[in-house]
């Protein structure tokens, strides 16, 4: 089982991004995420600013994978993902159709990312064909389903050909919005948001009128409001998955892949207090199991 370090969802500031990528050089995850996945207006960073950063983590020894857009409302987007999909080092995580197409008639590999929302085992081997080299799995996905998926991929005789990832720490990605949340919340337009996200480093929380935590703002994103967090689960993902994400909210969140290798076998597990599990144990997603 190898670990990734998936993409930053959060809007930070440049230079709090490339002090957590000079971070991330030293970790122990084989896999690490760029780019921007929820809003194109964010631009701290340049195309040009995650390349250079996805060669100094390759030379360092880690995998780099190039994310792109989860929604797509615009042509100047459309030109962004071009670039992106050509970017002619790092293999491309495709978070929307259009990515998808545009790498498989380029003849280029790619990540289907979990944006995608692929549930069975027929649009797996549609994604085959077209070139997907690891699946990211949609994070309301339960074991057991996963199970029945890939039995599904076994008897298409795909199971082989590509990698299964799931989100093993982080807040969910649970959906995108044409309106964006954070902006609307600050009483700004969507046109006129002032790139107000960037005041929310981990989004704003959303409560109950019970004051149970329910969901997390990202702009056009909403994520659980609780952590995931299958740390303790690692052992039951044996034969059935090969990379887990951690997703970060902060600096800290690099601590956490340690911590996972070293729970592979479940013998250092943790108190789940403050984090949920229950979308893999096929119950509520922020219930803990």
């Amino acid at each position: 089982m190898q670990f990734s370090i998936g993409n930053i969802l959060f809007y930070w500031p440049k230079d709090r991004v490339t002090a957590f990528y000079e971070q991330a050089k030293t970790s122990t995850a084989e896999h690490v995420y760029l780019g921007e996945s929820v809003c194109s207006k964010r631009r701290e960073l340049t195309l040009k600013d995650y390349l250079q950063i996805g060669q100094s983590l390759q030379q360092s020894g880690k995998k780099v994978v190039l994310t792109s857009l989860a929604l797509l409302e615009a042509k100047s987007e459309l030109a962004s993902l071009k670039k992106v999909c050509d970017n002619g080092h790092f293999l491309v995580e495709a978070n929307d159709f259009g990515a998808v197409e545009l790498l498989s008639q380029a003849g280029i590999p790619f990540v289907a990312g979990a944006a995608l929302n692929i549930y069975n085992q027929y649009d797996l081997q549609v994604l085959v064909n077209k070139g997907m080299k690891r699946w990211v799995m949609p994070v309301e996905l339960s074991k057991d389903w996963l199970t029945q998926i890939l039995a599904g991929c076994e008897a298409l005789g795909i199971r082989d050909k590509f990698e299964v990832e799931l989100y093993g720490y982080g807040f969910l990605p649970l959906a995108y919005s044409a309106r964006c949340f954070t902006a609307r919340s600050e009483d700004k337009p969507k046109d006129q948001c002032q790139l107000c996200c960037i005041k929310y480093p981990q989004g704003r929380e959303i409560n109950s009128q019970e004051d149970t935590r329910l969901f997390r703002m990202n702009g056009i994103q909403t994520l659980s409001g609780k952590i995931q967090n299958l740390i303790n689960d690692l052992p039951s993902m044996h034969d059935l998955v090969d990379i887990v994400r951690i997703s970060p909210n902060s600096p800290d969140s690099l601590a956490w892949v340690t911590m996972f290798q070293q729970n592979q076998d479940g013998r250092s597990p943790i108190a789940l207090k403050d984090f949920c599990n229950g979308y893999w144990h096929k119950i509520e997603g922020m219930a803990t199991c």
